[in-house]
């Protein structure tokens, strides 16, 4: 039988390597994100046509395209946050008028704009990819744009990144889950405290997770707040993967599922519940037995079993 050319593992691998995000948000949120990133422009190109009264403004809408999609796709992501939206654009501002007056070659000019606005960017701690493009745009424009010079940073990159930080922060006020920036959700929803302490139980503080990104030395787009509720979910969802200890139960029979799986019957608990015997009935290690704490029976077992003839079923609760 001829082999298929992709077969499972090669389509996770292609995945993995092309980046392909497989996760999923609701069709509201991609509405939603439309919407704003609609608006955002619109209202860009309002104030340009309104207020500066000169079409070659207008080219810096590229670059503040790219900020829509940060603001009103990923609003929490730590790119998007309210600092690296109005340092990244003013710092490359800065470099792209410099670079285009000092060096005289248009190509070496713009190539240094673009590499010297990423590293103000890093030192400023305001990393916001559209302002490469920002620079890029002043370097690489029209001699109209080429006249606004220095005030090119405030008409009209400032105005512009007035406008679209608003427009994100009135846009995204009415949905709990997209109040932007960052901060103000916090501020409007108290959870900060809240996901301190649940941190807390699993001994791991918020200053942890920042010392984890420092060690990996990579710039993450998530918030410390995006984290630690990540954090939080993640531990959740494993918790509802398995038991908890009140339902391993003497003489009862569970399961871990998954490729080494097995079936284990506790056969002894001490007194006070602490331990527990088990034996193995079926699967990986038949016949073996062990000793081990309640809890961590509870973390090994995700299902109730009963025998169902030869083979094993999993328990229906009553409601």
């Amino acid at each position: 039988m001829r082999k298929k050319l992709f077969n499972k593992s090669t389509r996770h691998y292609l995945v993995d390597v092309l980046g392909i995000d497989l996760d999923s948000v609701s069709h509201r949120e991609r509405i939603l994100s439309t919407l704003g990133g609609f608006l955002g422009i619109f209202l860009i190109i309002y104030v340009n046509h309104f207020i500066i009264h000169d079409w070659s403004a207008a080219l810096i809408v590229a670059s503040m395209g790219a900020s829509a999609v940060l603001l009103f796709a990923v609003p929490h992501g730590k790119l998007s946050q309210p600092w690296p939206l109005i340092g990244g654009h003013l710092v490359s501002a800065v470099v792209g008028v410099t670079c285009f007056k000092v060096i005289p070659d248009t190509a070496v000019a713009a190539a240094l704009a673009v590499g010297l606005a990423i590293g103000a960017m890093h030192y400023l701690r305001c990393i916001h990819p559209p302002g490469g493009a920002t620079a890029l745009t002043f370097v690489i424009g029209s001699a109209q744009l080429h006249a606004y010079g220095y005030h090119y940073i405030v008409e009209p990159v400032l105005i512009n990144v007035a406008v679209i930080l608003a427009v994100a922060v009135l846009f995204n006020l009415p949905f709990a889950a997209r109040r932007y920036p960052q901060g103000l959700q916090n501020l409007l929803t108290d959870k900060t405290k809240q996901e301190d302490s649940e941190l807390q139980a699993f001994e791991i503080e918020r200053a942890d997770i920042a010392r984890a990104i420092e060690k990996m030395d990579i710039v993450v787009d998530l918030t410390d707040e995006d984290l630690v509720k990540l954090f939080h979910l993640a531990s959740s969802e494993a918790r509802q993967r398995h038991m908890s200890t009140q339902q391993i139960l003497l003489g009862h029979y569970f399961s871990n599922g998954g490729e080494q799986w097995s079936v284990r019957q506790i056969v002894d608990e001490s007194m006070d519940r602490d331990q527990v015997i088990y034996r193995i009935i079926a699967g990986h290690e038949k016949r073996g037995t062990g000793v081990c704490s309640i809890e961590e029976f509870a973390r090994w077992a995700r299902i109730e079993v009963e025998r169902d003839g030869q083979n094993w079923k999993q328990v229906k609760f009553k409601a």
